[in-house]
């Protein structure tokens, strides 16, 4: 247990009250978004990677940048083209001045990760970031080399431009804990954006966490008790949504060509952990399960036709389950 705190409890209380000052820090710049804000800050702490996915100019940028202001962690960004090669990723091998072999380390080389518009390159650069994601390493030229921790990617799509986008498998997709959808702001919330980015006021924001506190509260995470029947309301969650067999819902099986893996399961469990501890209590219940549901299963779920003719979100679907 992080040297610290006496006791798991005093460090879940650390934790909830660690998430509130994060939260207030973030928002001196980030306008409305608690939602997006609280699911990204709940997958890091439960040492998972989150896909963000919304309209260009809802900041999602800005969102990654200000989290990484806000620890005291390295951040790094790679803006994915159609061009964009692997070792651009990961580094590459240089001849140094003594014709030696010298390993250049590529922008990966960081704790957050920001991996803007990830569905615009193509799947051989994509598989690059995502071994790293899966084995936090990376290989070059047959040496693997190990990524810092803590290590969390924060990747963003944008879902209206298909045009020259090379969307992420099935099996890619569920390397992410998280798919956070981000809304348009509403319009007292677009007001106070639109005040405090056109005029000339600079925030300076405080560090709230180091890495190594990070870490204590990932670990810390994986320890909070779970009952069982809550362990197997998470298990009994994902089943539902694997058509065809016998937990399927009748919209499952109506909607659904394919479902959610034991993955999903596993981040069911670790992120309502971590929504219990955040919100002060120490073992969670099936509120918590609900309450990050869609963001494990809505990509992890994947419609028919059917769906698409008739109009029926993942979403729903997702609720009908609960």
């Amino acid at each position: 247990m992080n040297s610290g705190y006496n006791s798991d409890v005093q460090a879940v209380d650390a934790m909830a009250q660690s998430f509130k000052d994060l939260r207030a820090e973030i928002g001196k710049v980030i306008i409305g978004q608690d939602d997006v804000v609280k699911a990204v800050i709940i997958s890091l702490f439960s040492n998972g990677h989150s896909l963000l996915v919304g309209v260009p100019g809802l900041a999602k940028t800005l969102l990654v940048s200000t989290i990484a202001d806000v620890l005291d962690l390295d951040f790094k960004r790679i803006q994915f083209t159609p061009d964009l090669m692997p070792s651009d990723i990961t580094g590459s091998e240089i001849l140094d001045e003594n014709r030696h072999f010298k390993f250049n380390k590529g922008p990966l080389f960081t704790n957050i990760l920001l991996a803007d518009e990830i569905n615009r390159t193509p799947p051989k650069t994509q598989a690059a970031l995502l071994e790293a994601m899966q084995e936090r390493s990376a290989t070059v030229a047959g040496i693997k080399h190990v990524l810092p921790k803590p290590f969390f990617v924060l990747a963003t799509q944008n879902p209206i431009e298909q045009e020259g986008t090379y969307p992420l498998p099935e099996a890619q997709l569920d390397r992410f804990m998280f798919n956070i959808p981000l809304d348009y702001p509403s319009y007292a919330e677009e007001v106070e954006v639109v005040k405090s980015t056109t005029s000339n006021d600079q925030y300076i924001l405080k560090n709230i966490l180091t890495g190594d506190q990070i870490l204590g509260f990932q670990s810390l995470v994986r320890k909070i008790p779970i009952s069982d029947n809550v362990l197997e309301y998470a298990v009994s969650l994902a089943s539902k949504t694997r058509p065809n067999t016998p937990m399927a819902t009748t919209e499952v099986n109506n909607y659904i060509s394919w479902g959610a893996g034991p993955r999903a399961s596993q981040y069911l469990v670790l992120g309502a952990k971590c929504h219990a501890a955040i919100n002060g209590k120490y073992s969670p219940d099936k509120e918590d399960v609900q309450a990050i549901a869609n963001y494990v299963l809505r990509h992890r779920v994947v419609k028919n036709y059917k769906a698409e003719a008739e109009g029926v979100s993942e979403e729903e679907i997702i609720k009908k389950l609960f």
